[in-house]
């Protein structure tokens, strides 16, 4: 489903924060912030997860020179149990919450509804982004972190990081959302939580043709295509798909990945990066510098994600995934 904005709605600001591993992210001179402890000084990972969160929004206030009063939604999701780093940021920026989860596909889905609710005039301003902290997901979905267990070579490292976008009326010389795809869920029977990119890759391929073939487009219309977080490994599975479908190499060339570049050609971290806030944090800090900066005039923004549990895998689930796109341009 493809969602025209008439309104044109723009990103005013953006905020996005990273922990201690993440300066070695090709993408850390773009972030707004970098602590120096995963916990963010906190108790327990998901307090220092909530506390990320709620620093990040805090950027994006500060930014926008507004107050918290002055938001009128806020929108976003993690990976951890019923979302509750999210759930507890929520209390402190105290205005009105929609929790969401399309896994580590939140970073877009969450636009495309702030973008709605302002094209339908019922929002002014809204908090738009996604977040994950690596300790508390792995111990989740994996493996406790001082377990030591091995990793094969198809598994993305969770990211530590948050990305938020302050979403409101349009405005001159701000990159703006002019079009959104929400994708469906796609499932090719992969069963390997440690091969991510091959579960979430087919998602990519439908929603991006899908956004393509509605809008009349060829992907040599966009400066950018950029997906998160397939991975090294997704991306190529994405770049054959395409390719048999008709795309041509050139084009191809104009295909990123958030995960398969975050941390660069450091093979510590296997296929690349991953989780809610790798996308999230790439999105609304670099992809953003780079439209107002003049470099890219117009990008399609692909997240994805892995719609598991640790409940369906222990019952030997396959791994549905989907995808959702927001065009963006400074036209």
């Amino acid at each position: 489903m493809v969602i025209l904005f008439q309104s044109k709605p723009s990103i005013i600001a953006c905020g996005a924060v990273a922990g201690p591993l993440e300066r070695k992210s090709v993408f850390n001179s773009y972030f707004d912030s970098i602590v120096e402890d995963e916990r963010w000084n906190q108790t327990t990972n998901e307090q220092g997860h909530s506390k990320m969160i709620s620093e990040a929004c805090d950027i994006v206030i500060k930014k926008a020179n507004i107050k918290n009063l002055d938001i009128d939604f806020f929108l976003s999701g993690d990976l951890v149990n019923q979302m509750t780093p999210t759930n507890f940021a929520a209390r402190e920026l105290a205005c009105s919450f929609i929790g969401l989860f399309s896994a580590c596909a939140t970073s877009v889905s969450s636009v495309i509804i702030a973008s709605l609710l302002t094209d339908l005039g019922a929002s002014q301003l809204a908090i738009a982004g996604a977040s994950s902290q690596h300790n508390a997901i792995e111990r989740q979905f994996r493996y406790p972190i001082n377990y030591g267990a091995q990793k094969p070579a198809t598994s993305q490292w969770t990211v530590t990081a948050a990305g938020y976008a302050l979403i409101g009326k349009h405005k001159p010389d701000h990159p703006s959302v002019i079009a959104g795809t929400i994708g469906k869920v796609v499932d090719y029977g992969e069963v390997n939580p440690f091969h991510m990119g091959g579960a979430m890759a087919p998602a990519a391929f439908d929603t991006i043709t899908s956004h393509l073939k509605k809008r009349k487009q060829k992907i040599s219309d966009y400066d950018l295509i950029m997906t998160g977080d397939l991975g090294k490994i997704g991306l190529k599975i994405l770049k054959a798909m395409l390719a048999q479908s008709g795309v041509k190499q050139d084009e191809l060339q104009l295909l990123r990945d958030a995960g398969a570049e975050f941390y660069g050609e450091d093979e510590s971290f296997q296929a690349g990066a991953s989780g809610a806030g790798c996308s999230a944090a790439v999105f609304f800090s670099y992809i953003e510098q780079q439209l107002k900066t003049g470099r890219f005039n117009r990008v399609l923004l692909v997240a994805t994600g892995a719609l598991l549990s640790p409940l369906s895998f222990q019952q030997g689930e396959t791994i549905p995934c989907t995808a959702h796109a927001i065009e963006i341009t400074m036209e």
